[in-house]
This record gives C-alpha cells, sequence and structure tokens, in this order.
C-alpha cells in the first residue's frame, strides 16, 4: 500500500529514532533515554509459556509489580481490581487440570490442518512458573451507578485489563516472564480459586524468571499469525479511512 512519507514517520512505531529533547526539561518529563526504556519494554514484552526458571519471586519484587499493577487507569477511579497471589503446588495443578479439559475441547473447534497444529502449541506455564497471579474485577465496588460508566457498562472491565497489561510491563522491567493462561473455564476458574459469583475473574497469569525472552512472539514462530502491518489498521477522522487517504474494501 502507497503511503506519503509524513504518514510513514507517524507510524514507524517503537523502533524509530527518538529525538534527543522532546519533553526534556519539561516537569514530569522523561529524558530520552527513558523514553528508549519504556518503549523497548512495550516492543519486547512476550507472552511467556516456557522457559521459566525455579527460582523464586521476591516479595519486593512481586510488590512493585502489583504496584504498578494498582497504578493503572480505572474509569471513575473505581480500582475494581484484586491480585490473588497463587504459589501453592496443590492449586496450580488444579489450575492445570482445568486448563487440559478446555484445551482438549479448544482443539475440537478447529478444522483438521489447524486443529493438528494447535496441539503442537505450548499455551501455558502454570506449573512451571514458580507463582500465578489472577486479577478480578469487582463491578459494585462503588455501587450501581459509577462515573464514566454510565453509558459504557463495561468501562470496568477494560480498567482492570489496563491495569493486566500494566503488570505484564512491569515484570518485563523486572526481567520477568508473564504468560496469560485463558483457556480454561470461568467456572473451573471461580471453583478452584474461590471467586464469588459477583467477581469477574479477568486474567490468570503465569510469572517468574525465565531463561530467555524470544524475540519474535511464539505464535508467529510457529506459524500461527503475523503481526498485523500498523499502516492497515491506523484510520483518519473515519472508520476504513486510511492515514494514506486510502480506504479499505
Amino acid at each position: 500500500m502507497a503511503q506519503d512519507s509524513s504518514a510513514r514517520e507517524r507510524m514507524a512505531g517503537p523502533q524509530a529514532e527518538i529525538p534527543a529533547r522532546t519533553g526534556d526539561g519539561q516537569q514530569g518529563g522523561f529524558s530520552a533515554a527513558e523514553r528508549a526504556a519504556i518503549y523497548r519494554c512495550i516492543t519486547e514484552r512476550r507472552d511467556v509459556r516456557r522457559n521459566f526458571l525455579p527460582d523464586p519471586v521476591p516479595d519486593e519484587v512481586l510488590g512493585r509489580v502489583l504496584a504498578a499493577g494498582h497504578a493503572a487507569p480505572s474509569v471513575g477511579f473505581l480500582q475494581p481490581w484484586n491480585f490473588i497471589v497463587i504459589r501453592d503446588p496443590a492449586t496450580r495443578t488444579a489450575l492445570h487440570d482445568a486448563f487440559t479439559r478446555a484445551n482438549g475441547e479448544a482443539a475440537r473447534m478447529f478444522e483438521p490442518e489447524r486443529a493438528k497444529l494447535y496441539r503442537s502449541l505450548k499455551l501455558e506455564g502454570i506449573l512451571e512458573a514458580p507463582l500465578m497471579l489472577c486479577v478480578t474485577c469487582e463491578r459494585d465496588r462503588a455501587g450501581p451507578v459509577v462515573l464514566g460508566r454510565t453509558h459504557q457498562s463495561e468501562m470496568d472491565i477494560y480498567s482492570t485489563v489496563c491495569a493486566v497489561q500494566n503488570i505484564w510491563l512491569a515484570a518485563r522491567a523486572e526481567n520477568l516472564g508473564v504468560g496469560w493462561v485463558s483457556i480454561l473455564s470461568l467456572a473451573d476458574l471461580r471453583a478452584i480459586l474461590g471467586i464469588p459469583e459477583p467477581i469477574v475473574p479477568i486474567a490468570l497469569l503465569c510469572v517468574g524468571y525465565v531463561a530467555r525472552f524470544e524475540t519474535t512472539p511464539d505464535l508467529e514462530r510457529a506459524g500461527w499469525r503475523k503481526r498485523l502491518p500498523l499502516e492497515d489498521l491506523v484510520f483518519s477522522e473515519r472508520f476504513g479511512v486510511l492515514a494514506s487517504g486510502k480506504g479499505v474494501s
């Protein structure tokens, strides 16, 4: 797809050269080196399912990661999240059993060739990671009417997902791998972790130090999906109008 040079520059992304002085000296601003570190953290974040080390995660490191989650933006400053820290081997075995059941069901949903590839993928590190986190959302924490949720009722769910992303990036900055396990039923997750019905489980995360961070996502290396070009995803003023001025069919 043809694009003008200005559009390409705007979409160059985190790997583009960072201007030396943009924001430098501004109160609360970041230096070029600090910005580069943040963009590197975002770009090199991975969904980790393998290569976990048995080394325990120190409490002070876990505390910083959870504080990052708690610093996430939330609708109406609701802060609807809770964080369940899971270390017990019996609990992790129960979660792994629930994953195994769901994973078998999921494989049968794909066409035969796709299912064969699916079964070859490693999609969790439940037993390998030294700890797990479950992030939940308490939707009625501030009552039935919440500032900012009056017309978009799922904003508290999205806020909790922001907390998950903060945890993921903070963990990467601490050289911790994180893998999100979503292939298990919410009923099993509730039963195993004692989550009451009004509370919504959002994310089950494997967390731990890893032998290495891969340079590309696992699913991309396995041939499951490729990363989409950013320029095909950015529209100008109206949905479907590409930033280059061309529409999409």
